[in-house]
């Protein structure tokens, strides 16, 4: 293949790169600031100001949080057309995260002598990060804060750091309880350990992007709250054949490359010519790009591929090897070979399903696994929000005997005699 803009590589040479999602200087880094702004009870205030300043997120003097005021005036003062956009994006990510969860529920069954069940329910409060660095996010706002009320949580906390007002109006429409207007790991501590004095809880659970001081911090007090990923770098995945549109998967390798100058963007395809349309197309669509989104895409370009496949079979398995973030199908038959595939973290199915519509609130969830990681687990959902918590009850000693002596018999096979003896405390 003669190929201008991407790089071509063959199957043999593609491998899963699986890559630690923690930087160790940031991580160093981040335990530095922890330290530093952590107190007895909580985030030290005075301490966080200190560092919020020093780091740029406030001015000198500026404030820490935006109130749910400010957060109202700046969806007022959007262009109407800005504001009904907020709103359906709100609407349709709302509508599938209650869908989610109503797709699970408590239940109960019979057991020897009484009843055994689960109860599912929605940790108390959810602290949301958005990024706020080369582009700010209000969509990750919406993703995350939204998801964690559908959920059921009585308290939402929302990080961002310099929100512009395009993130405080998302903040309103989302109605979160508290805007820290801070980023990096200072921001994660805060919703980690909670700031006392201006009342700020600590979270149940952390989720959202955000960058390497961000996922570092989170992988600091994961275990102590919850988490939902450790994310790097973004990725989008074009499967396609000759029936592809060599402008369209060309704009959405674009798409992906424009997040940042470490995003990857991979084409797999059966077809050579339709490789070398693409890579003229990306070239010629690239040119056209503003500035930076044009370097910044030029630069992630340049660790992204174009593989020549010998069929779609081998385009499925060298892709399930991936388990990229974002997986687009342009073939024919597009969903009959999305069912093939096994391990993604977001599936865009036809030519008509653009990666950037899932961005923008079609109504699954944006925030997606990275780096392989599609292989073991899914995107931020409801469930990430959820305890499922198992109960039983036994009602019937006489019933329950069965149960009793397998679990005597089974206890002294395992050498613990007191958990025998606990059992055999039931007989009747």
């Amino acid at each position: 293949m003669k190929l201008s803009t991407l790089t071509e590589r063959t199957p043999e040479t593609v491998s899963l790169e699986i890559k630690d999602p923690v930087d160790p200087k940031a991580l160093e880094q981040a335990k530095a600031i922890l330290s530093e702004i952590k107190g007895e009870n909580g985030v030290d205030k005075t301490k966080l100001v200190e560092v919020a300043t020093r780091l740029g997120d406030i001015a000198s003097g500026g404030s820490l949080i935006a109130t749910k005021e400010d957060c109202k005036k700046a969806f007022e003062s959007l262009p109407e057309e800005d504001r009904k956009s907020l709103v359906n994006i709100h609407n349709r990510v709302k509508v599938f995260a209650e869908a989610q969860r109503k797709s699970v529920s408590d239940m109960e069954i019979d057991i020897p002598g009484g009843k055994a069940g689960h109860t599912v329910s929605p940790c108390r409060a959810a602290g949301c990060y958005a990024p706020g660095g080369r582009y700010p996010l209000p969509s990750s706002v919406i993703m995350t804060a939204v998801t964690a009320r559908a959920a059921g949580c009585d308290t939402v906390v929302l990080a961002s750091p310099r929100p512009v007002q395009i993130t405080l109006a998302a903040a309103h429409i989302c109605d979160v309880d508290f805007m820290l207007c801070i980023g990096g790991a200072q921001a994660v501590a805060s919703m980690a350990y909670g700031i006392p004095e201006i009342n700020i809880p600590s979270c149940d659970v952390i989720v959202g992007p955000g960058n390497k001081w961000v996922t570092a911090a989170k992988s600091i007090v994961n275990g102590q709250v919850g988490i939902d990923m450790l994310a790097g770098p973004s990725e989008v995945l074009v499967i396609c054949d000759n029936t592809g549109n060599p402008d369209i998967i060309a704009a959405d390798l674009i798409a992906q490359a424009e997040h940042d100058v470490v995003a990857r963007a991979i084409l797999l395809s059966d077809d050579e010519q339709l490789i070398e349309k693409i890579d003229v197309a990306v070239g010629e669509q690239l040119a056209a790009l503003p500035e930076p989104n044009q370097s910044t895409a030029r630069e992630a370009l340049t660790q992204s591929f174009a593989v020549k496949c010998k069929d779609i079979d081998e385009c499925i398995k060298i892709s399930d090897d991936i388990a990229p973030e974002h997986l687009e199908i342009q073939t024919e038959n597009a969903m009959q070979v999305g069912k093939k595939c096994a391990n993604y973290g977001g599936l865009f199915v036809g030519e008509l399903a653009a990666e950037v519509l899932g961005d923008y609130g079609a109504g699954p969830n944006h925030t997606l696994p990275t780096g392989g990681t599609g292989r073991y687990t899914g995107g931020l959902s409801v469930f990430n929000f959820l305890r499922i918590r198992t109960w039983m009850r036994i009602d019937s000693k006489e019933s329950s005997q069965g149960m009793v002596e397998d679990s005597v018999r089974l206890a002294r096979l395992e050498g613990l005699e007191g958990h025998a003896r606990a059992a055999e405390k039931r007989r009747v």
